[in-house]
């Protein structure tokens, strides 16, 4: 029997029990297939932890407010992490609370709730113990560390939707990626392959956590997307029929809350090259490797709004645009990170030395252009931290000038873009509204363009270049029919 893997979302997990009854139980999951009881199976979820309880376990993934992990990392022994990990302990009993209604469930998940916890408790104070002693580094175990808190969110999840589904008759199975109390050490696609041997989705139904501990190491590799790569690996190793990711929203044509939910359309189809460029502006329908994953299996991938199940939504995959056209309207805040030699001009070297040092800071790069004696990355980073890589470069070239300038950028992302004179329309449409590009640039490959902007003018951008690129070109299609 064909299958397809499907990955919910923290935020989307919170509401797991309405969605038991609408994506799960009604069967009304990618495409839109409508049916009973029977169409339940074929079908593996992956599963996120519950909304909030990750930034917890770690740290807020916004704010940067401290979790579990930052303060066990930084306590230099003192407790405040014991605090942070009783907050875990509270935010996943409510949790489960709200989305279980049976006492024997409840009882089921508290009970599971204080064995992960308790185990995870005993394992840090044992760590903190042994590296009280000057043969041991507490810093050569962050990066388990932060696996093991990882996995505990997932772990809670999974547990607590399979007898959630239990409970509705459906049989469901707890399946544990988490390597907990696990003694051997193997790879991801052994971790996966071993944990789904013997089972049949024809007539079961996985529940898959989304976090995996293996050698590789997801989170020194992936960080919180590890749940994206578990997802896609799953759909290669077993050969799904379809990769499925439920979010809390359809990939529309612009963030509806921007240009208005009666202006956006929905996406029916795009590629992996769009995915890709969505992914740089930090617009991830999926992770990026995830992605090349699904792409390498030739697993089509499917992003829909979980709570309407009834709708397709969008399918990603190789095939190229039948038509030119505008698909995707976004942008994000940046800053425009600029190095001017006035006697660069000739001389090789600065581009590699540049590079180097917003590499070894972990700057993430969006974006780039040049000329004969400056060079600016746009850049998704901290003031703070470039104030360090700016240091460094001084150092290095201490008659340059370096600045950093917040910026925004607008992007339009389409399959194919040719001869729809994007660049120029762009500019002409940023004007008309009233703001001012202060860069633009477009590759040869057709598939993005880019418009620079002032912080406080994205939001104008984006609504002027939705509805020059998108709304009246939507509007001449339909005329012209």
């Amino acid at each position: 029997m064909a299958h397809t893997v499907e990955k919910i979302g923290g935020t989307s997990m919170s509401r797991i029990d309405e969605l038991r009854d609408t994506l799960i139980l009604r069967g009304k999951g990618a495409g839109g297939r409508k049916g009973g009881r029977k169409d339940v199976y074929g079908r593996i979820f992956v599963v996120s932890a519950f909304g909030g309880i990750t930034n917890l376990l770690l740290e807020h993934k916004k704010s940067g407010e401290p979790g579990v992990f930052a303060a066990f990392a930084s306590s230099d022994g003192d407790h405040q992490w014991h605090d942070r990990l009783d907050r875990v302990s509270t935010a996943m009993a409510e949790a489960h609370h709200r989305v279980l209604d049976h006492p024997g469930d409840i009882e089921q998940a508290d009970a599971f709730v204080r064995d992960r916890l308790l185990g995870a408790r005993n394992c840090l104070i044992d760590l903190q113990r042994l590296c009280s002693y000057g043969h041991f580094r507490l810093s050569e175990h962050m990066g388990q560390t932060r696996e093991l808190l990882s996995g505990l969110g997932e772990a809670h999840s999974a547990y607590v939707t399979t007898l959630l589904l239990q409970r509705a008759g459906v049989n469901a199975r707890f399946v544990d990626l988490s390597g907990w109390q696990d003694q051997g050490e193997v790879g991801l696609d052994d971790r996966i392959l071993q944990a789904m041997e013997g089972i049949d989705p024809a007539t079961e139904m996985p529940i898959v956590t989304g976090y995996a501990q293996c050698v590789e190491g997801l989170m020194r590799e992936y960080d919180r997307g590890y749940s994206e790569v578990t997802f896609s690996r799953l759909a290669a190793l077993t050969g799904a029929r379809e990769a499925i990711i439920h979010k809390e929203f359809h990939l529309s044509s612009a963030d509806p809350a921007l240009v208005g939910a009666d202006v956006v359309q929905k996406l029916e189809r795009t590629n992996y090259d769009v995915a890709d460029q969505l992914s740089n502006l930090g617009m991830e329908a999926i992770h990026p490797k995830a992605a090349k994953t699904l792409r390498q299996a030739a697993v089509p991938l499917r992003v829909t709004n979980a709570f309407q199940p009834d709708d397709p939504g969008t399918l990603i995959d190789d095939r190229p645009a039948e038509t030119p056209a505008v698909e995707i309207v976004t942008g994000l805040d940046l800053y425009a990170f600029e190095l001017f030699e006035q006697d660069m001009v000739g001389v090789k070297g600065y581009d590699a030395a540049i590079l180097d040092v917003l590499t070894r800071h972990k700057v993430r790069i969006v974006s780039k252009v040049s000329n004969a004696n400056t060079i600016t990355h746009y850049v998704d980073a901290s003031l703070k931290l470039l104030r360090r890589v700016e240091k460094d470069l001084a150092a290095r070239y201490p008659s340059a000038e370096i600045s950093s300038r917040a910026v925004s950028m607008a992007s339009v992302v389409g399959r194919d873009l040719a001869g729809l004179s994007v660049l120029t329309r762009g500019l002409q449409a940023i004007a008309a509204a009233g703001a001012e590009a202060i860069g633009a640039s477009q590759g040869p490959r057709n598939v993005d363009v880019q418009f620079i902007v002032d912080r406080d003018a994205l939001k104008t951008v984006i609504t002027a270049l939705h509805r020059a690129l998108v709304e009246d070109s939507r509007r001449a299609a339909l005329k012209a029919a």
